[in-house]
């Protein structure tokens, strides 16, 4: 890793799994569950009445409680209006209560639904920076957030932790792309090459012109005038292969495990065995 510190930053969805059982080994499950049991019966608790309605209220605190503090949050951020200003249209619904389209997954409660290509699934957000020049991951973490616009700072600083030092080049995405990112990597004085749209034959130029703050303005021109030869063209060829080799030559689409903590436990094993394949290959 001595001598490149160029970083590519990507994000990729992982589902997890539902069933009930991991293992394929008939004798292990005969034993654990008895022979006249599969082991993906449904829980106990499920035909059980009381403790479903148990189940079902506290689900329901628990979506309440997410609303309220995603309308606290939203309040903060809004700040208080100013002297005069005039009242907003009436609310769909009370401040704090849940949209009737949200949901609570009673198999893993901490994953969310998460918009993917392919359409929806319940799993996680994995987050990598990825070495220029070997494709070694260099930082990761998983995120339950589908957004990845709050996720560009925690991995600078855990690219930083890893290495002892930061890189003097960083290039992502546009789920990257805002005001308080762009002002982040000038304050840690990074050369940053970040989409401020969606991409149009192959440019990393937003479709609305006019979209963002002072920073994303300035960003957009920056890749506007280096078109064909920005720097950012390189992210491609260098993040999204590691996420296609985790999934389609690793075998790894979904989480075998439930929690932040585990599922964060599970991806570091991931990525340290996509490192090592990686160094073993170079050395080979």
């Amino acid at each position: 890793m001595k001598g490149h510190s160029r970083w590519r930053l990507g994000t990729s969805y992982f589902g997890v799994l539902q069933t009930s059982t991991i293992g394929a080994d008939n004798a292990r499950e005969d034993a654990e569950f008895g022979p006249a049991r599969r082991g993906d019966e449904l829980p106990t608790w499920v035909a059980n009445k009381h403790e479903r309605l148990q189940r079902i209220r506290a689900a329901k605190a628990a979506l309440e409680a997410e609303a309220r503090a995603a309308a606290e949050a939203k309040r903060a951020a809004a700040g208080p209006p100013p002297p005069g200003a005039k009242r907003g249209p009436k609310f769909k619904r009370p401040p704090g209560m849940p949209s009737d389209k949200a949901q609570y997954n009673f198999t893993d409660p901490e994953s969310r639904v998460m918009k993917h290509p392919d359409g929806y699934r319940q799993g996680y957000n994995a987050q990598v920076a990825v070495d220029g020049a070997h494709q070694i991951i260099v930082a990761q973490h998983v995120t339950t957030n589908a957004s990845d616009v709050h996720e560009l700072v925690p991995l600078l600083e855990a690219l930083h932790a890893n290495l002892g030092r930061r890189p003097r080049e960083v290039s992502a995405d546009a789920g990257y792309c805002s005001e308080r990112n762009l002002h982040a990597r000038r304050r840690r004085r990074l050369r940053g090459y970040i989409a401020t749209g969606r991409q149009k034959h192959g440019q990393p130029t937003a479709t609305r012109a006019t979209a963002g703050g002072p920073a994303v303005s300035a960003m957009r021109r920056r890749l506007q005038y280096a078109g064909h030869r920005s720097r950012y063209r390189l992210r491609k060829q260098i993040v999204e292969p590691v996420f296609g080799i985790i999934k389609q030559a690793r075998g790894f689409r979904q989480f075998l495990l439930r929690g932040v903590r585990k599922v964060t436990g599970e991806f570091s094993l991931v990525s340290t065995a996509h490192n090592l394949l990686k160094l073993a290959a170079a050395h080979a």
